[in-house]
């Protein structure tokens, strides 16, 4: 990646006021999806997750840390301060401003986005295709489980940003380290991946459809989970190659989103 400059003398200084223009950018940036978009960055809380990004090849712009902060996480915050571009102490009630959380480790960062990711022509490769996930800490826990299984990247399409801080935080970083391919819609990547010998399989639920544990993934296949509340979408639905389904006994006619992505990519992977 590229260095960032180390962050020197003249930028460091402590902030005491809640009204510094650093700080309402930073407050901008944590609440605008489109703020994010325009500026090409976006925001961290906590000293894992800033933590985080810096060892998943990001560059840390700003960083804003409390005195306790330093003192409690002393190792992270310094190397955080070594490579951030800026560093600023801020005073606590100005942390209370920044933080997304109750209670806030007192550390906090603003980061540059990364292209996203692409489709590998080489295959087999296991995809996983989320049609307009909504809500973020679905999205933030489906990221989770795929990184722990080995899904090859993630496919985001319309839905919840990738960048929303609580789908981050639910993610424990793993959309910082998972290859992420964001796009306003999965068609044009579905269309992408058929073109690569990738099946476009999609999640439905319906007796009718082929049940998933029946399905055979080896060869490298593209799986779609669709919003919380409508399912796959009718375009995504008329593109697909086979509907599949998770078999489900009593009176449940479908699952949560996230529990659904993962039952999915565990037969995905297994």
């Amino acid at each position: 990646k590229e260095k960032p400059m180390l962050a020197s003398q003249e930028n460091f200084m402590r902030i005491t006021s809640r009204n510094n223009e650093k700080i309402k950018a930073f407050v901008k940036l944590r609440d605008s999806a489109r703020a994010r978009n325009t500026e090409g960055l976006f925001v961290l809380e906590g000293a894992r997750l800033c933590f985080d990004a810096l060892e998943s090849g990001y560059n840390v712009q700003e960083l804003f840390y409390t005195e306790t902060a330093l003192s409690r996480y002393a190792e992270r915050v310094t190397a955080l301060i070594e490579n951030s571009v800026a560093a600023f102490e801020a005073a606590d009630e100005v942390a209370q401003k920044l933080a997304d959380t109750v209670n806030s480790q007192g550390v906090f960062c603003t980061v540059k986005m990364k292209e996203t990711a692409e489709i590998c022509p080489s295959s087999p490769k296991k995809y996983v295709a989320l049609d307009g996930i909504q809500n973020p800490d679905n999205l933030g826990a489906i990221s989770r489980t795929a990184e722990a299984l080995g899904v090859d990247a993630l496919i985001v399409g319309g839905g919840c940003d990738i960048y929303n801080p609580k789908a981050l935080r639910a993610s424990m970083g793993a959309l910082l380290r998972l290859p992420v391919i964001s796009v306003p819609s999965v068609l044009p990547v579905l269309q992408k991946a058929r073109e690569n010998g990738l099946p476009v399989l999609s999640t439905v639920p319906d007796s009718a459809a082929e049940d998933i544990t029946t399905v055979d993934f080896s060869r490298g296949v593209v799986t779609v989970i669709g919003n919380e509340g409508n399912g796959v979408s009718k375009e995504v639905k008329a593109f697909s190659d086979r509907f599949i389904t998770i078999p489900m006994g009593g009176k449940a006619e479908s699952l949560n989103a996230s529990a659904a992505a993962t039952i999915t990519m565990w037969e995905m992977m297994k």
